[in-house]
């Protein structure tokens, strides 16, 4: 009888072991490491993939790059994160919190596809409920397939003799190979069949979707080196109590990682929100203190988003900072440069900093309007709502000049927008007779002082 082998696994990053130890040498979490059973087998899938498609050497001017054009999905936003489409051959990981709409997205791509064969597999839910969930959200597709299967070698079986063009599978902690003696959901378990579909993704050019799981540390689960294996790595992120999601690119060989989309989440599926600026800013009759638009960048998209600011007297003797979609860090040098800068005194102040619509903004062309709504906040005046603002604000008050500024401009003149505060070096590149909105031209953060109260 063969002598069982053993090996233990972190749980949190994957690193492996012979043996137990109580703190992880490579993430240095205590009491991470559990035992599994491995039992390797010579007819392996990999190794009968790779007799079928032995690889050659081949000079880089020989490589016909025409055979790798990218898949439309059907749906713009996810073309958009992934870089224009779908890339033969590509990895891709879906992550996101229980209930956010990952297999619901999934399987309106499924359907929506129609010159490919679609495999959607399944390992969470039923036949039935998959044909549930298509009918609730109307969509219907003769090129896509359902199989509720978690065993590895079953399934590229029957993907041998269907052939698919996509495969998405539901999700890869379900999955299981008989190659591994653990229990699926397992970090050797959730290696391998990765791994797996990895080398028959790379051999045949099929690209494959991976939905997971995440921790309650907002983590995808299972072994880190799952991230450094697939190509893509995908986030859905978003609030079950909120009809917005978004869908941001953590990870992607073939292409930005800024990009995001947006979707809504509505009773007969997600829709796809091709105008995030109107939903960003929120609808109101009359204008209010504290509140200031800025026209950002979100990989090639302009926003106009609204930052809100409230400050108050502290109510006990150290101040609150506090900041939603926004750096605090940053926020707190803004604040010292309005102090140190202006003269005003926000040291003894609670200052609390929110941007609408439950993104993050890491663009610094917002920083012009988060002063500008502090100091509306603070002076208790309302800004004018038909103004936004797009520059950089220095540490010696200087406002800078930002990139893509003709975008901006446009964003804001599209939704209406009478006029926009941007750096003077800005507009000494511009000729303002291209534009109808008016452009307000700042060099420091005095010059806002006498454009918000005169």
């Amino acid at each position: 009888m063969p002598k069982i082998q053993t090996i233990f696994f972190c749980q949190n990053c994957g690193a492996q072991s012979s043996k137990w130890i109580g703190k992880c040498p490579a993430c240095n979490e205590w009491n991470t490491y559990v035992e599994e059973v491995i039992k390797k087998d010579s007819s392996s899938l990999k190794k009968k993939l790779s007799a079928q498609h032995q690889a050659q050497p081949k000079l880089i001017s020989e490589i016909n790059s025409d055979t790798a054009r990218r898949i439309d999905t059907g749906n713009n936003e996810l073309n958009r994160v992934l870089g224009g489409g779908i890339v033969p051959g590509s990895l891709v990981l879906i992550g996101g919190e229980p209930g956010i709409g990952k297999s619901t997205l999934m399987l309106q791509v499924a359907l929506g596809i129609k010159d490919n064969k679609v495999l959607y597999i399944t390992g969470e839910e039923s036949e039935q409920q998959i044909k549930m969930r298509s009918e609730r959200i109307n969509a219907y597709s003769d090129n896509c397939y359902i199989l509720n299967e978690t065993n590895t070698q079953n399934i590229f079986q029957l993907i041998e003799s269907l052939n698919p063009g996509i495969v998405i599978i539901d999700s890869v902690q379900t999955l299981q190979t008989e190659l591994i003696e653990s229990s699926a959901g397992s970090i050797s378990q959730i290696r391998e069949c990765a791994s797996e579909f990895q080398k028959y993704s790379k051999l045949t050019s099929t690209p494959v979707f991976l939905i997971g799981h995440i921790t309650k540390d907002g983590i995808i689960a299972g072994p880190k080196i799952l991230e450094h294996m697939v190509d893509t790595v995908l986030q859905f992120e978003g609030d079950r109590n909120n009809m917005y999601r978004i869908l941001r690119s953590v990870k992607n060989r073939f292409g930005s990682t800024s990009e995001l989309g947006i979707f809504e989440m509505q009773g007969n599926g997600l829709r796809e929100v091709s105008n995030p600026s109107e939903i960003l800013l929120s609808q109101r009759d009359e204008s209010h203190s504290g509140i200031a638009v800025s026209s950002t960048i979100e990989g090639l998209r302009p926003l106009l988003i609204e930052v809100q600011s409230l400050v108050s007297s502290a109510a006990y003797g150290t101040p609150q900072r506090s900041s939603t979609g926004f750096d605090l860090r940053r926020m707190n040098m803004l604040l010292a440069v309005l102090e140190k800068r202006c003269g005003f005194r926000l040291g003894t102040k609670d200052v609390f900093l929110n941007i609408a619509g439950g993104i993050r903004v890491d663009d610094p062309a917002i920083d012009l309007a988060v002063i500008a709504s502090v100091l509306s906040s603070n002076e208790d005046i309302a800004l004018d709502m038909k103004c936004c603002f797009a520059a950089e604000v220095g540490l010696s008050g200087e406002i800078r000049a930002v990139n893509r500024i003709e975008q901006r401009i446009s964003e804001a003149e599209k939704l209406g927008f009478d006029e926009i505060a941007i750096s003077k070096y800005n507009a000494l590149n511009l000729d303002p007779g291209n534009f109808k909105i008016k452009i307000i031209a700042l060099q420091k953060i005095e010059d806002l002082l006498k454009y918000l109260f005169g």
